[in-house]
């Protein structure tokens, strides 16, 4: 059995890993860390665990920690980690970050950013970007795993396969993208109050939004090349979802069975990404509460540009989930395990 430790686990996304790890046959929790309710039953702060979880929440002490558990998540804002984590720590335990702190390989684009000055720069090299579908033999051998963000996870995958087959100019590539209110994490912010968020829709970080150059740099190594692109997020009045509609533009004339092909080639064999049937849009209904992301395209003839589309749930794949698949890739469980949920409708 998997000792497993999280840091920040009464976040949306900490608890959304205790959630999922509840139903893992081969990882059980010992450890919930929370910096706001030390000594506080777990099920106090979420009741959906009442009589299910007895614990209480304990310090983020990742040096304790690292001696007790396997694994430890780090479900927290980013700086945290990286002030924490070191040599000793690491002999001793993986870490699966949920935060940015390890995502970015250029220091001074981090800290650009983000406006935080980087805590253990010597471990960005090493750390391995966990995009299961991407890098997974990497993941394997990993001691640190930079959990991809929710937008991102959503904006690469969508248009991953026609970027790394050089189908589309990576630099025409235009992202518009929208979130659930949950993206925001549970901390108090007048922007998200209900009366602020329900019956709105808004555009925010327009051309500054810290995901840009995450995204820019996993598809850069899918191009061969620096890149850059236009990433523009929104917030919905919703829980959860994420989902992307792409625009670029094409370097060649191909028809629809050509383009499916490829996602074919990139997705087929993968578990959680669905290439759905012609015409089909994905919906974030449809990848609710599960570690699915639905993809498609049209192909507009008329400007020689593509339409890519992409949706999942930003706590589940866009976070908790995605790092339980990384997680199982680090201890050679099946990749599903703990995962294979249904998605939640309505």
């Amino acid at each position: 059995m998997i000792k497993v430790g999280i840091i920040g686990s009464t976040g949306y996304a900490g608890g959304e890993l205790a959630r999922l790890l509840y139903h893992h046959k081969e990882a059980k929790v010992v450890w919930y860390g929370s910096r706001s309710y030390i000594d506080k039953k777990y099920s106090q702060v979420f009741g959906n665990f009442t009589e299910i979880v007895d614990e209480k929440c304990l310090e983020d002490n990742m040096e304790e920690l690292a001696s007790k558990v396997d694994v430890i998540f780090t479900a927290t804002p980013q700086g945290l980690c990286s002030s924490l984590v070191n040599e000793e720590i690491l002999k001793k335990v993986k870490i699966i970050d949920l935060s940015a702190d390890f995502r970015i390989k250029d220091v001074a684009t981090y800290e650009k950013w983000y406006g935080i000055k980087h805590g253990s720069p010597q471990y960005i090299e090493e750390a391995v970007y966990g995009l299961c579908e991407v890098n997974r033999e990497k993941v394997k051998g990993a001691r640190i795993i930079a959990n991809p963000g929710c937008f991102t996870t959503c904006s690469i995958l969508t248009a991953y396969p026609l970027v790394k087959e050089g189908i589309i100019d990576a630099n025409t590539l235009i992202i518009d993208a929208k979130s659930g209110t949950s993206g925001a994490g549970r901390g108090a912010k007048v922007n998200n109050l209900f009366c602020e968020v329900n019956e709105n829709i808004k555009a925010y970080g327009v051309l500054t939004h810290r995901h840009t150059p995450e995204i820019e740099e996993q598809l850069g190594y899918a191009d061969g090349q620096d890149i850059k692109i236009i990433f523009t997020p929104h917030l919905v009045p919703m829980n959860r979802g994420i989902l992307v509609t792409e625009y670029a533009t094409l370097k060649k004339q191909v028809s629809y069975e050509e383009v499916k092909a490829i996602y074919d080639k990139y997705y087929k064999e993968e578990v959680f990404v669905r290439v759905l049937e012609k015409d089909v849009c994905p919906e974030t209904k449809w990848v609710e509460g599960s570690n699915y992301v639905d993809v498609n395209f049209k192909i507009d003839e008329r400007t020689n540009r593509i339409v890519m589309m992409g949706a999942l749930d930003n706590i589940v794949k866009g976070a908790a989930g995605q790092a339980i698949q990384n997680m199982n890739l680090l201890f050679g469980l099946p990749e599903t395990e703990g995962l294979q949920f249904v998605p939640i409708f309505p």
